[in-house]
């Protein structure tokens, strides 16, 4: 399917009779098509507990200035805690991490309770046998329509390595052999 967002060709691409859900979950199956890491964002709120998220949204910016971004939806119940924070981490997750990607993905769990971590600089939640991981001071905050896009400037990092967690097309797939 051909769905175009030019506002001259819409009507002549998009099916007659497509609602605003149907248009949104073929843009979403359609974006589902770029191969993503999965990756778990953490901070503190202002009352100092520890807040993190699973996101997929995560690039690289710049090597100089060290800048990196990713995204957040304006009714998470962390936006406050994440786009107010000075600091932030930014987890790329192992293979065999998928159980914290769920985790992390859903509402209201002791998150924290059910994984290892530690405080890291900031006292920035750090969590334990990750791919890689990125300490980062927010420098800005870009509006997104429905998101808000955080540029961080990475203060620290380190790399353990092994095959990340990837996600496709709605699932977590594996890497294909060289």
């Amino acid at each position: 399917m051909t769905v175009s967002t030019n506002p001259a060709t819409t009507a002549e691409a998009t099916p007659e009779g497509q609602t605003p859900a149907e248009r949104a979950r073929a843009l979403r199956d359609t974006l589902g098509q770029f191969t993503t890491g999965v990756t778990v964002v953490t901070t503190v709120d202002s009352s100092g507990e520890p807040v993190g998220m699973t996101v997929n949204s995560f690039n690289s910016v710049s090597l100089d200035p060290a800048l990196i971004l990713w995204s957040i939806d304006r009714s998470a119940l962390s936006y406050g805690a994440f786009t107010q924070g000075e600091r932030f981490a930014v987890h790329v997750l192992k293979g065999d991490q998928q159980h914290v990607s769920n985790l992390f993905a859903g509402r209201g769990a002791d998150k924290f309770g059910q994984v290892k971590w530690h405080a890291g600089p900031g006292g920035i939640p750090q969590l334990d046998g990750c791919a890689a991981l990125f300490h980062c001071r927010r420098v800005q905050n870009i509006d997104g329509g429905d998101h808000t896009i955080l540029l961080g400037e990475v203060v620290e990092f380190t790399a353990a390595g092994g095959d990340p967690l990837v996600f496709h097309c709605g699932r977590y797939r594996a890497l294909a052999g060289e």
